[in-house]
């Protein structure tokens, strides 16, 4: 191929002569220069063909009904907003008031209600949503069976059992209705007679006058016992469970006000534990306790914890247990006496797990005592039981 040198000082420059690869590239860039060169001629000469008026009319109404369908599709975008915002405003998520198979009466109770005096100062709220559990959709069809009376008239009498059957559901609160509960007169007797004597309810529950005061195990505390670990600390309390009201009762034998919560399972409970002069509070254990932090003095639960035991505890018991553990320790004033009354273990792997979300909270142990009881009902083997009083410590 040969080279050229030219001198330049005392350095050398040297210009070798093109090689094949060299050339042959310079070609292709000079054809891809021409061919473009070409392209962009074309562009700016060419003159289409105009189209005849039926094609043109085809393809307007083309373009119009796809403008068409991108606002009809906008539309719909906008119902779809416009609804969730109301039901956003509304408060409702899951219960949606515009669905036509919902009783007017229970319209009227989801609706907005001002405030009769109104803004709020300190809050700004203008206006007061009901309440109503999100779960109640789930049971939209029992909620409807409830809701549906003739205003200012009697409750309808074939829905006695509706409110527990919601309730088990998770439908708590119940929306408030505008009808009359049915009402009968009762003998009452005074306190303290009325603890232990209801002559109007006669069957309506059990009332054992041998808890607490008479052990039947190494389970049974004794309920001056458990008072002597607080000293004079404890005036009022909490029953989670309660049943008939006999822990309150022996409570208010000593001038403590226990507030029993319970459910109308089988028959008008509530109503029995009010003729004893008690405090009963409609309330199921998945439920949040309606009451401040800090509150009580004492909390007790006998069945409210046991496997299965209550309605509404939910699909995992020990998930349940963490929630209501949780909830208890809100209320329960630093210092105050959490008593777990013969909780029932199914076996050691749930005694563990127990005693693991217990420990959690850090609570001192004054009694813990695991021990066994056979059931004269059935007849498998002995059953294990945890009964324990714990002191909730101060925190923060």
């Amino acid at each position: 191929m040969g080279s050229v040198s030219l001198k330049i000082g005392d350095g050398t420059v040297r210009f070798r002569r093109a090689t094949l690869c060299s050339s042959a590239l310079h070609l292709v860039m000079l054809a891809s220069v021409l061919i473009t060169n070409l392209f962009a001629l074309y562009a700016f000469t060419y003159a289409p063909k105009p189209l005849s008026p039926a094609v043109l009319h085809h393809k307007n109404i083309s373009v119009i009904s796809e403008h068409v369908a991108v606002i009809l599709r906008e539309i719909e975008s906008s119902e779809r907003r416009l609804h969730q915002i109301e039901r956003e405003l509304s408060g409702y998520e899951t219960l949606d008031p515009s669905l036509p198979s919902l009783p007017s009466e229970l319209k009227i109770f989801l609706n907005r209600h001002p405030l009769p005096l109104g803004p709020d100062s300190r809050s700004k709220i203008t206006e007061m949503v009901s309440s109503v559990a999100h779960s109640c959709a789930r049971s939209s069809d029992l909620l409807a069976q409830f809701m549906s009376y003739k205003p200012n008239t009697l409750c309808p009498v074939a829905d006695s059992h509706l409110p527990m059957k919601l309730i088990s559901r998770g439908c708590e609160p119940l929306p408030r209705r505008r009808c009359l509960s049915h009402t009968k007169p009762r003998q009452l007797l005074p306190l303290p007679k009325c603890l232990w004597n209801t002559p109007s309810f006669t069957g309506a529950a059990v009332l054992d006058k041998q808890m607490w005061i008479k052990p039947r195990g190494k389970n049974d505390f004794l309920i001056d016992d458990v008072l002597a670990l607080a000293g004079r600390g404890i005036r009022i309390g909490f029953d989670i469970a309660g049943g008939a009201g006999n822990f309150a009762a022996r409570m208010a034998e000593r001038n403590i006000t226990v507030v029993t919560s319970t459910l109308n399972a089988g028959g008008p409970v509530g109503e029995f534990v009010a003729a004893r002069g008690l405090f009963p509070l409609q309330l199921s254990p998945a439920n949040r306790f309606p009451f401040f932090d800090s509150t009580f003095d004492l909390v007790h639960t006998m069945n409210g914890l046991d496997e299965g035991g209550v309605i509404g505890m939910g699909q995992d018991p020990l998930k349940a247990l963490e929630f209501l553990m949780f909830d208890i320790d809100r209320i329960l004033r630093a210092g105050g006496l959490f008593w777990l009354d013969n909780y029932l273990c199914v076996d050691d792997e749930r005694k563990r797990a127990v005693t693991r979300v217990i420990e959690m909270f850090g609570y001192k142990k004054l009694k813990w005592v695991v021990g066994e009881k056979a059931n004269a009902t059935i007849t498998v083997k002995a059953q294990v039981y945890l009964s324990a009083v714990l002191q909730k410590p101060a925190r923060g």
